[in-house]
């Protein structure tokens, strides 16, 4: 099974998530006006706790997101050439913040989005990018924007009728919309930087140029940021399992990027592990080995370990633990259980952040 980014890519050498973003359309100064820096305005949620209905309106969902969604352009004109990716971003602030995922905009030295209603593309600038989760946060110096509004995390299940929208394959024209249901939550999947977790699984078609575009409930509301699919390969059939990164996880990214400095990167917890998936059908993340001096070797982690769970969250395989660790910081004190000799012990382990090699 083959798990594809859902950009649309013209020429970028490689798809490497970048682990460093220093982005600027050629609009920006080394002086960032006050417009173009991140928005304190909050970003907008529904109300907890309010029933959902199913998607009877179509059509009036796509008008409730249309002005908050746009085409987000991203060109290079590095060493290896000239690229271009198409991505989807959606608008967060009524002053220009908008979000799309990071893989749409890396390694890019010039980024423009591009409003339904307008003729020419807007220069953004990119204020920060965290490839770990795939989110991206950009800024236009605009005002009056129309923001969407983002659910409650919680009002999300199984079974619940969703709507796609993106700049799918770059067509002409407006947005491709797509219809169908959460398919599953809470998915793990391993990519070009780790793993995603915490994803929204939908068979919802999503194709390339999607990347970055809003999966929305009945109400018109974001739950998740659209983000892969997977394809079939020689031995493995796959139909209509595309992910989206879950409100739930987007909204804390959001406020660690605005907390970035400009195209800075967040700096990710450290282990200092390796890792395979189990191979007796049961779950967990096998320790294959433990590095010397690392956050692991201190809490007594052994290679052979199975760990099982962090913090409270189940592993059920590497990728799971993978992320559990990135989305911690250095300094971060976490609860790992190990399955050990048939006994399940609780250890604690200070992560730091990954040596330079």
């Amino acid at each position: 099974m083959v798990l594809a980014v859902a950009a649309t890519l013209g020429g970028f050498a490689g798809a490497q998530i970048a682990t460093e973003m220093n982005n600027s359309s050629d609009d920006a100064t080394v002086s960032t006006p006050d417009s173009m820096r991140p928005s304190s305005q909050p970003v907008l949620t529904a109300v907890p706790g309010l029933d959902v209905p199913p998607v009877v309106d179509v059509a009036g969902v796509v008008e409730r997101i249309s002005p908050s969604v746009v085409t987000v352009v991203a060109s290079s004109r590095g060493n290896t050439g000239a690229g271009r990716s198409t991505g989807t971003g959606v608008v967060i602030t009524s002053d220009g913040e908008i979000l799309t995922n990071s893989h749409v905009v890396e390694g890019s030295d010039d980024v423009r989005v591009l409003f339904g209603d307008t003729i020419d593309p807007i220069p953004a600038v990119v204020l920060a990018a965290d490839p770990g989760n795939d989110l991206a946060l950009l800024k236009v110096d605009l005002d009056g924007l129309a923001p969407a509004v983002f659910a409650d995390p919680g009002s999300i299940t199984i079974g619940d009728e969703v709507v796609a929208v993106g700049f799918a394959l770059d067509l002409d024209g407006g947005p491709t919309v797509t219809r169908g249901i959460v398919s599953a939550l809470n998915r793990t999947i391993a990519n070009s930087d780790g793993a995603l977790d915490g994803l929204i699984q939908t068979d919802a078609a999503i194709s390339s140029g999607n990347s970055g575009g809003p999966l929305l409930n009945a109400n018109g509301e974001v739950i998740g940021i659209n983000t892969a699919v997977f394809q079939s390969s020689f031995n493995t059939a796959a139909n209509n399992v595309g992910f989206a990164i879950s409100v739930g996880e987007a909204l804390p990214v959001i406020e660690t990027l605005r907390g970035l400095a400009d195209g800075e990167t967040r700096v990710e917890g450290y282990l200092g592990v390796g890792l395979e998936d189990r191979t007796d059908g049961g779950r967990g993340a096998v320790i294959t080995d433990v590095g010397p001096d690392s956050p692991a070797s201190r809490a007594g982690i052994e290679a052979g370990d199975i760990v099982v769970d962090v913090d409270g969250t189940p592993i059920d395989g590497q990728g799971a633990l993978i992320a559990a660790i990135r989305d911690r910081s250095p300094g971060d004190t976490v609860a790992i259980d190990v399955l050990r000799g048939g006994s399940r012990l609780t250890l604690t382990a200070t992560l730091v952040e990954r040596p330079v090699n």
